[in-house]
């Protein structure tokens, strides 16, 4: 109060930015006139006064579970107390190396602790993480880090024939850890001081997840840390998560899925068992090893699970949660093999995961009930809601609906009209509050082989970039190993031939592997729309069965 009676006079009209540009509850030090300095003093204060980040997370659990293990990795573990010296320490290598809030770091590893470290680091800093999706191509890569512009690549060595010549000069490009050989470690980089944690609230980006590609390029999903965090609480209290719960990391860490799951885990105080990638012996091998209680699922990992349990006398009798998508065929005798409940889903990236979810068995075929902090309805083509059992597109609100696309203001517009996140998904709600899901609306044609999502579009582009294709249509099928396969139906060029084959491998040259087609048949023609276009439903109908 004092100093409130300096005169008028006294200001220096300057906001020079904090040494670390960072500081808890103002992002300015402000050497103008007092007013100015209260102003923004009490405001930063104001802004944080409500705010949770997910850096937060890392500290409480410090505080609370501090020697209690947070990760295992190989037989490496890590308490939280450890993880947040791990975190503060790379933050303050990020910072020295120009990283500041808002800006972006990519990641392109299998699962690996330092995804943790860095998720802690870059919220702390406010910086903003782009995890990618390993199995894209090298092309797929590129276009994604063009269109996020991180400031920093972290590789491992599994996937640096994913980084093109031309990135690696225009991106500070890192190993993610020791083991990386192309690249410097980046705790390696130089030590740095500690630093004040940012100003961050819980509307701030925390990470750009890309989808499938609509239109022929994908989307960054911006997801805030208000989004991870609430989605954590929400499955906490729907599944009964705690300190006691472990997880097994076998779902990829740049997939919301496993994103979600790991992060609620970590969110309670539980443990997270990391590994590369799944295997089916090494994960019933440390469920028995580490007391595994939770594991996520896309086919065909549980049908293969279950046929491992058949040849493993191992004790996986801690196994009480898998969450995930599958059919009744094969949650019903892996859950007569375990004392496990296997739990189905409805969500997307731009849902931060988990629209809806309940024990698959509850009422098999439905992709459950509405999770406690989402709101959703079935709505017609004019945004009217449908009565009870009628098809219509799956709208949500809710805390856990995403920022919106990086960089596409017109396509949130569309998407979010009307106050509702437009899903592009069909479904159906009976009395008792289920989801019943009925595939895609025509312009988001999505196929999800093995929970992995690609639109049609997308495979047809490139599938008509081949010389002997005159014109082709992409649909899903029903896939005994994956629940939904990809099937071309191809026409091909007068007096052109080419084999299944050979058109299978040219696509997986091309996109990523997960994207070729599984089956291919060759047509005389395609049936068309009055307007010319392929009628994609009538495909459907004559070739939809493999």
């Amino acid at each position: 109060m004092m100093a409130a009676r300096r005169p008028a006079a006294e200001k220096e009209e300057k906001l020079t930015a904090l040494p670390s540009g960072r500081g808890r509850g103002w992002g300015f030090k402000c050497v103008t006139h007092i007013r100015i300095e209260f102003f923004i003093f009490f405001n930063g204060g104001q802004i944080m006064l409500r705010s949770f980040s997910i850096y937060d997370i890392y500290q409480r659990n410090a505080g609370i579970f501090g020697s209690e293990t947070a990760l295992t990795e190989a037989e490496q573990r890590i308490t939280f107390a450890e993880l947040l010296k791990q975190t503060d320490t790379l933050s303050a290598i990020l910072a020295a190396r120009g990283i500041r809030k808002g800006d972006r770091i990519a990641i392109l590893a299998n699962n690996n602790r330092k995804f943790f470290v860095l998720f802690g680091a870059a919220a702390a800093l406010g910086a903003i993480v782009v995890p990618l999706n390993w199995r894209l191509s090298l092309e797929e890569i590129e276009y994604i880090l063009k269109d996020s512009d991180p400031k920093i690549l972290l590789a491992d060595d599994n996937h640096t024939d994913k980084i093109s010549t031309s990135l690696s000069k225009e991106i500070q490009i890192f190993g993610l850890d020791s083991s990386c050989k192309t690249y410097p470690c980046i705790d390696d980089a130089g030590a740095a001081a500690p630093l004040e944690p940012a100003m961050v609230t819980n509307d701030d980006p925390f990470c750009l997840i890309y989808t499938a590609a609509v239109e022929g390029k994908p989307r960054g999903a911006t997801l805030t840390h208000g989004n991870i965090s609430v989605g954590n609480i929400q499955l906490a209290a729907k599944t009964g998560l705690s300190r006691n719960d472990a997880y097994l990391n076998v779902l990829p860490l740049f997939h919301i899925t496993g994103l979600n799951l790991a992060m609620s885990v970590m969110h309670v105080g539980g443990k997270n068992v990391i590994v590369e990638k799944f295997d089916e012996k090494a994960a019933i091998q440390l469920t028995e090893k580490e007391k595994i209680t939770v594991m996520g699922s896309f086919p065909p990992i549980l049908s293969r699970l279950t046929a491992e349990i058949d040849k493993n006398a191992c004790d996986i009798s801690s196994l009480r949660l898998v969450l995930g998508i599958d059919g009744p065929d094969n949650i019903r005798p892996f859950e007569a093999k375990t004392k496990a409940k296997f739990w189905i889903l409805y969500g997307q990236t731009e849902t931060t995961g988990l629209v809806t979810f309940s024990h698959a068995m509850e009422k098999p075929g439905s992709a459950g009930t509405q999770g406690f902090l989402t709101k959703m309805k079935i709505v017609d083509e004019n945004d009217r809601e449908v009565p009870i059992g009628e098809t219509g597109e799956i709208a949500a609100q809710g805390p856990l609906i995403f920022q919106g696309y990086w960089r596409q203001e017109d396509v949130n517009r569309k998407t979010f009209r009307n106050g509702w996140h437009h899903t592009g998904d069909l479904g159906q709600l009976d009395a008792d509050g289920y989801l019943w899901f009925k595939g895609r609306k025509p312009e988001k044609e999505l196929i999800k082989p093995g929970g992995e999502n690609v639109y049609p579009a997308e495979v047809e582009e490139v599938i008509l970039q081949h010389t002997d294709i005159e014109a082709v249509s992409v649909i899903g099928v029903p896939d005994p190993q994956f629940g939904e396969g990809i099937k071309a139906v191809c026409v091909l060029k007068s007096g052109k031939s080419i084999d299944a084959k050979e058109l299978i491998e040219f696509v997986a040259s091309r996109i990523a592997r997960y994207k070729k087609p599984r089956y291919v048949e060759f047509v005389g023609e395609l049936p068309r729309k009055p307007d010319g276009s392929v009628d994609r439903q009538k495909v459907k109908e004559l070739y939809g069965k493999k």
